[in-house]
């Protein structure tokens, strides 16, 4: 007994020697951009990244929220596209799930696979801009910023697992023997078990939309209506475009803050992201576990 005890708490140092040396490595990449973006321009150019800032300043943030309103703006509008991109994508991806999930619907499979088959072909860039923006006329409309990505393939299969392995086939029919519907077994049984399917998959979602700037660039017509990582983006380009302009008039480019600037705008965009997580983390540990064996 005490061999083992010696081996079992030998193994548990170790084990939390490694998983505290893979915590710092991945942590450290974020205490760089947190410093680089207190670091003056000059530094990082001169000396490049390090851990703690060096000629502290927060010039970069300052570029960043020189119009604080348009930052605002962007921000409302990413707030937007999120929390009702990924309401209505829960909504219509669970309920979706729980249809092929059901062994009585009899085209499940046939269903499963066509949304399987988008996930593998797809018709293309171009078909797929002039379906939202010329056949659906949505240019210059927040709904095509949030609408496309209402539902994901892999989302929906996703969704099914967690709802077979859930919920037992016989729990369902036990149900429609005491006369329940489909509506009632699903709100009343498969909908309170899903909390881990739903924080996961809404997760995906949130993060789908809060990270998005494509469909900003393809269809947003007014800034009014930007995305914040393309607010963002679109500074990255002004300031670049600044730097050469500067270049060709011979003038000091040092002073202005673009490197700095990028690593201030990772910063801004991640942060709502970082303090979202924890409330939904200990959600993804009862999920693995979701489908698994019994014994």
């Amino acid at each position: 007994m005490k061999i083992r005890d010696r081996s079992g708490r030998g193994f548990d140092i170790i084990k939390g020697i490694l998983l505290t040396i893979l915590s710092l490595l991945c942590v450290l990449p974020f205490i760089v951009i947190v410093s680089g973006s207190f670091t003056s321009n000059q530094e990082i150019i001169r000396n490049g990244f390090s851990l703690l800032p060096r000629g502290f300043t927060a010039e970069a943030y300052g570029t960043i929220f020189k119009t604080p309103e348009d930052i605002l703006q962007a921000y409302k509008m990413n707030f937007y596209y999120t929390f009702i991109g990924t309401a209505l994508g829960l909504i219509i991806i669970t309920l979706t799930a729980y249809v092929i999930s059901r062994k009585e619907f009899k085209y499940r499979n046939k269903v499963s696979f066509l949304i399987y088959f988008t996930t593998i072909f797809g018709g293309g860039m171009i078909p797929w801009y002039l379906m939202y923006a010329n056949v659906l006329n949505l240019r210059g409309t927040t709904l095509a910023i949030w609408f496309p990505a209402l539902i994901t393939p892999f989302l929906v299969i996703l969704m099914r697992t967690f709802i077979v392995g859930a919920v037992p086939d016989a729990v369902v029919e036990s149900a429609k023997i005491d006369g329940a519907g489909h509506w009632r077994i699903f709100w009343r049984i498969v909908l309170p078990v899903l909390g881990p399917g739903l924080a996961t998959v809404g997760l995906f979602q949130a993060l789908g939309y809060w990270n998005d700037w494509y469909r900003s660039s393809m269809f947003s017509t007014s800034s009014k209506t930007w995305s914040l990582q393309f607010y963002l983006y679109d500074l990255v380009n002004s300031t670049q475009a600044m730097r050469q302009m500067a270049q060709y008039a011979d003038i000091n480019t040092a002073d202005l803050p673009t490197q700095s600037v990028k690593l201030a705008m990772s910063v801004v965009a991640t942060g709502p992201i970082l303090i979202l997580y924890p409330f939904v983390q200990r959600y993804f540990v009862s999920g693995i576990t979701v489908g698994a064996v019994k014994g």
